[in-house]
């Protein structure tokens, strides 16, 4: 096991050292979903009634077949599928000709996923490059009760007047950033090396960067990746607001690790960013609510932090994943901030960085910190709140990724 640094390898040694994998499913697009946040206010659960939904979304590797893994974990009643499809979008937004595929469930046009399930597509063959994005387009003939929705999609969910209109041209009636549904979307290639999954809260997530242009700190990973030959797949399994030990938005990473990062295909790594909501929370003098919502908050210690740690390594080992830790990051000047968090967060942080319990270790605290002084972010990588990163502070930890930690061996 070893600590990495901070160091940049040349594009041409990633591309020597890469030999192409068989043809593999990874997971090229996920969003993990959470329970609804309630009935009333800005976060009020969405729910839809003969309807048709359709979602942008951008894929990290491309292939040669493509399936669409949908969820039903938090639903109070089954979900009818009427029917759904996929296409590749232009740069413009518009469809390619060609490239639209109905989407069958066992064979039929249709389906019914029962409460608490996820249910996945028949694979299609459907050509598609790195990078590509894709609208996935579905109807929704009953009820749907509260949504199974990922809050933060940070691109555009469009909701159609009455009726099936899938395949046809159609105008909104309203739109949304959320992800409604939608899990995961998996595609075959020939080149694959694996996925990579980015496990973390809202950092990871992407609050505080622009909507519809994918610059989450995973998308500039994945950018890097496909510039140095290194053909992963990166799934973002980051929800906002999440924490390591408890539930509250979503389920606690320990919680969810099975459905979120286990049952994607190929999974090789995954880089564990996550632990400020859980300090925060802990020690701080503001506690964040939300109507309809509330946050359970124990009186955990560092030494249950590390124990959920551990859980997660132990975990991710027994399937052959590498883990990458990362320090929690600089929170200084956000509202939940305290003296006693701060300590608690050196005292985690010394564990990460120091153990050799994680596979490697890479510091994005340092990269979003202010360098004369660690504990707060720095000028212009936050998006004014100390805590989320703007686009550059995303970029920032993105790119002070090793890619020398994906290299085969």
């Amino acid at each position: 096991m070893s600590i990495i640094a901070r160091t940049l390898i040349p594009a041409a040694a990633l591309l020597l050292a890469s030999v192409p994998a068989q043809a593999e499913w990874v997971a090229s697009w996920t969003a993990s979903p959470h329970a609804p946040l309630g009935s009333e206010g800005p976060f009020a659960a969405a729910e839809y009634e003969d309807v048709t939904i359709s979602q942008v979304l951008r894929l990290s590797e491309g292939g040669d077949r493509i399936r669409v893994r949908f969820s039903n974990r938090y639903g109070d009643r089954p979900l009818h599928i009427g029917e759904a499809r996929i296409v590749v979008l232009d740069d413009s937004g518009a469809e390619v000709v060609g490239t639209s595929r109905m989407l069958t469930f066992g064979g039929t046009p249709g389906a019914v996923v029962p409460r608490g399930a996820p249910f996945e597509s028949d694979l299609v063959s459907l050509g598609t490059q790195d990078f590509d994005k894709v609208k996935v387009e579905f109807y929704l003939p009953e009820a749907t009760g509260p949504c199974t929705c990922h809050l933060t999609g940070l691109d555009t969910l469009a909701v159609s007047a009455s009726g099936n209109h899938v395949g046809d041209s159609w105008e909104p009636v309203s739109t949304a950033m959320h992800r409604a549904f939608l899990s995961v979307v998996e595609v075959d290639s020939d080149d694959a090396l694996g996925t990579i999954v980015t496990y973390g809260d809202s950092i990871t997530d992407g609050v505080g960067s622009t909507p519809g242009e994918d610059r989450r700190w995973p998308d500039v990973l994945a950018e890097r990746l496909e510039g140095a030959g290194l053909e992963y797949a990166v799934a973002n399994a980051g929800i906002s607001g999440n924490r390591l030990l408890s539930p509250g938005m979503g389920e606690s990473a320990l919680a969810r690790l099975d459905e979120d990062v286990l049952s994607l295909p190929n999974v090789t790594h995954m880089i564990v960013f996550i632990g400020v909501n859980d300090i925060g929370n802990r020690f701080g003098p503001e506690r964040p609510g939300f109507p309809g919502l509330t946050l359970d908050q124990p009186d955990i210690d560092v030494e249950q932090m590390i124990a959920g740690y551990r859980q997660i390594i132990a975990r991710a080992h027994e399937r052959g994943i590498d883990v990458i830790g990362s320090p929690i990051g600089p929170y200084k000047g956000a509202g939940y901030w305290s003296e006693e968090g701060e300590a608690a967060r050196q005292a985690i942080n010394e564990w990460i960085v120091n153990s050799g319990e994680f596979d490697a270790v890479t510091r994005l605290d340092l990269a979003f910190a202010e360098p004369g002084d660690p504990s707060t972010m720095r000028e212009g990588y936050h998006m004014g709140d100390f805590l989320h990163g703007s686009d550059a502070g995303l970029r920032a930890v993105g790119e002070s990724i090793d890619l020398e930690l994906f290299a085969p061996e």
